[in-house]
């Protein structure tokens, strides 16, 4: 069976007409997914019913949505809507997302997040089962079930970096879905999904790996690196402590301090060559023949389903650059690698 690739964009993107404009054009050119992330910009759920709307084949996901950001009959009545819209091309991303997003955003405290999506996954399905919610805060209220069409298959990925929600993924997700986590752990991670498995009581049925990978696709590999570079900075630098933290978990402390060292007290989007390993674990990058190569690896390690992760603003000619790129891969699992 040919490797299967998605789409995505980052929430710096704000042109809703590019965000669509990926949607379906991946879905012309054989792309298997689409999937967006949830942050402080378009609500994704109204989105992707508009990507729905315009496309026929390719699968439509929340990669992902914030378990801080709506109740769990909120999000089941979204998924639920989507299903329908969509032919039953809708799957449902979860994560525990960022302290600043929960409190600075949407005025929730984050607490420790496992409870929380426990929580979540257990009502959400209960909801898309046709069930009544089983209430865990009002306890004492009358418990409500959902007026729409059941939709107990609808999958169900769990967003996950930490050995703790990894294991939660094993236990009651369909997918697990990390992001900025290096390739070459894969396997570690997939020890976790196994451990909870088999505490939800099937241990021969994993969750698929759906990893998001950033990708940048260029016609020198001077100019890709710097692509590349940019990514990973941003995330290491910027987006809090959960990714950094995470890496440093894993081995790669020096190489995080280097490329914070390289981006104080200004971001400058570099990461020096003693970093380089973390563009080598975390980034899909180069010409066209490199960025075949490097994605390649992320199949070969155990990845299903490995998600791109395009950069904001790219002009309709980067953007076509990219999909090209990755079109032969579509096709054949070996090709032009």
């Amino acid at each position: 069976m040919r490797p299967r690739i998605g789409l995505s964009v980052m929430p710096l993107e704000t042109r809703r007409e590019a965000i669509i404009a990926l949607a379906t054009e991946g879905d012309r050119l054989g792309y298997d997914g689409f999937f967006m992330p949830e942050t402080w910009g378009y609500d994704m759920t109204v989105l992707l019913a508009e990507a729905a709307a315009r496309t026929t084949r390719i699968t439509l996901g929340t990669g992902i949505v914030g378990i801080w950001n709506r109740s769990a009959a909120t999000i089941a009545m979204a998924a639920a809507t989507l299903h329908g819209i969509s032919g039953g091309r809708f799957v449902l991303g979860l994560g525990a997302s960022t302290p600043q997003l929960a409190e600075g955003l949407h005025d929730t405290p984050f607490e420790p997040p496992l409870p929380r999506m426990r929580r979540m996954v257990t009502q959400i399905r209960a909801l898309l089962r046709g069930e009544r919610i089983p209430l865990a805060v009002t306890t004492n209220a009358r418990a409500l079930k959902l007026n729409v069409p059941v939709a107990p298959a609808l999958p169900i990925h769990v967003a996950a970096l930490g050995d703790a929600m990894t294991r939660l993924a094993g236990e009651l997700a369909d997918a697990w879905a990390p992001f900025l986590y290096p390739w070459s752990q894969l396997a570690t991670g997939v020890e976790r999904l196994r451990e909870g498995a088999a505490r939800g009581g099937h241990p021969d049925r994993l969750p698929e790996i759906h990893p998001t990978v950033p990708a940048v696709v260029a016609d020198t590999d001077v100019k890709a690196r710097e692509g590349a570079a940019w990514f990973a900075s941003f995330y290491v630098t910027t987006m809090g402590s959960i990714y950094r933290d995470s890496l440093t978990r894993q081995g790669y402390g020096k190489a995080v301090n280097a490329v914070l060292a390289a981006n104080a007290p200004k971001f400058t989007g570099v990461v020096p060559a003693e970093a380089e390993e973390l563009l080598e674990q975390l980034i899909v990058y180069g010409t066209p023949p490199e960025a075949r190569r490097r994605l390649g690896r992320w199949h070969e390690a155990g990845a299903a389903f490995p998600v791109l992760l395009l950069r904001p603003n790219l002009t309709p000619e980067e953007r076509a650059l990219v999909l090209e790129t990755f079109r032969p891969m579509l096709k054949s699992p070996t090709a032009d690698r």
